[in-house]
């Protein structure tokens, strides 16, 4: 992993590049920021960087004996500590799976991987048998480059363990380095945060989100900005919705709420109907890309259209759907989307629901235009 491998974050990015240079690297960093950013890629591309043989200004080689083995997750002064399930489980017992599943998605959450290990339903955790195995592997030599670096992802799962290793961050052997990537500090326990760095590392625009997705040719133009919007800067979430069978969604809402509004019953059903058909993942991703069109509506009719983050054709409708609802009208039918996506999630009867949720739409808007 490389630092141009990784979207925006540049001032994260020459900051890290800084310490590196100027060989004032702290032993121990906590990169914290939230799900679904870039925080362990960048912890990856800084380890790369760090004990590049040809690093420049800007970046590492990617050539090199080290940067092939700290790219292929294999480097022998590369260690990961991350949950996993049992009492007394390791997380060398699973590197294989993790190496893989790192190595497809970086920006992959804890639910993610513990689905990997068949494991979803189950608590995660990082035992005290995995810090004793911490201990013991930070003893030996560094076996080839100049940092031994052990990359802890996911402390919110340590819980009292953690306290079995203050001594070692705190008192680490010579060039050995903690990379702690969190999303929740107030789930880590005090004594851990206290003896690291943070790094706080922001979640994605919605540009960067898009250029991505765009750029390893995940989706086309249009659903790359629909799917960054709705994403709201997670990458992992962003990365899901590309693999849907259905991201138009703006076209789908923007039908729906018309008719609605010019109260063509047998439209709305012929919605209902098929929408219903395209699953239950993507009719929670439509309501929810609903609730989130309704907000940017609201910050127009609030006077707030500098917040606004949509563009485009979906800016425009926004602009004149604004025109016809009153405030009060979009806050009960967000309500409404919310209510329903709950429903849909709760297995209800989607064909049905979807068209109980027209028709008090219908009901809403023909207030609307009646006031």
């Amino acid at each position: 992993m490389q630092f141009r491998d990784i979207p925006g974050l540049e001032e994260t990015k020459q900051r890290l590049k800084q310490n590196a240079s100027s060989g004032r690297i702290p032993h121990a960093q906590m990169f914290l920021g939230p799900e679904g950013n870039g925080k362990l890629a960048l912890a990856l591309a800084y380890v790369q960087y760090l004990n590049c043989e040809n690093r420049n200004a800007e970046d590492s080689c990617g050539i090199c004996h080290s940067c092939h083995k700290v790219s292929k997750l294999i480097h022998p002064d590369l260690h990961f500590t991350f949950p996993t399930v049992g009492p007394k489980a390791l997380s060398s017992s699973f590197l294989e799976e993790w190496r893989k599943a790192l190595l497809s998605n970086p920006y992959m959450n804890v639910f993610d991987w513990l689905k990997l290990l068949d494991a979803e339903n189950k608590q995660g955790n990082i035992t005290v048998d995995e810090c004793r195995d911490i201990i013991r592997r930070l003893s030996l030599k560094s076996f080839e480059s100049e940092y031994r670096v052990l990359i802890l992802w996911m402390p919110e799962y340590l819980g009292k363990e953690g306290n079995t290793l203050l001594k070692l961050i705190e008192e680490p052997p010579e060039k050995t380095l903690f990379i702690l990537v969190a999303e929740d500090q107030e789930e880590i326990i005090t004594t851990i945060r206290s003896r690291t760095q943070l790094v706080k590392i922001p979640a994605f625009s919605d540009q960067e989100v898009a250029h991505y997705l765009f750029e390893h040719q995940l989706t086309d133009k249009e659903q790359a900005d629909t799917i960054s919007f709705l994403s709201e800067g997670n990458l992992n979430r962003a990365i899901e919705l590309s693999a849907s069978e259905d991201t138009s969604f703006f076209s789908s809402f923007r039908s729906w709420l018309l008719a609605c509004y010019g109260r063509r019953i047998g439209e709305m059903l012929k919605w209902s109907e098929s929408t219903a058909a395209l699953g239950r993942e993507n009719q929670k991703q439509l309501l929810e890309f609903g609730i989130k069109l309704l907000r940017e509506v609201m910050l127009l009719k609030t006077g707030a259209a500098e917040l606004m983050k949509v563009r485009g054709a979906e800016h425009e409708f926004s602009e004149k759907f604004a025109l016809l609802v009153q405030l009060s009208d979009l806050e009960e039918m967000s309500k409404l989307l919310s209510d329903y996506t709950y429903y849909i999630e709760r297995n209800a009867n989607a064909k049905i629901a979807l068209f109980q949720l027209s028709l008090l739409f219908k009901n809403i808007l023909a207030s609307s235009k009646a006031k």
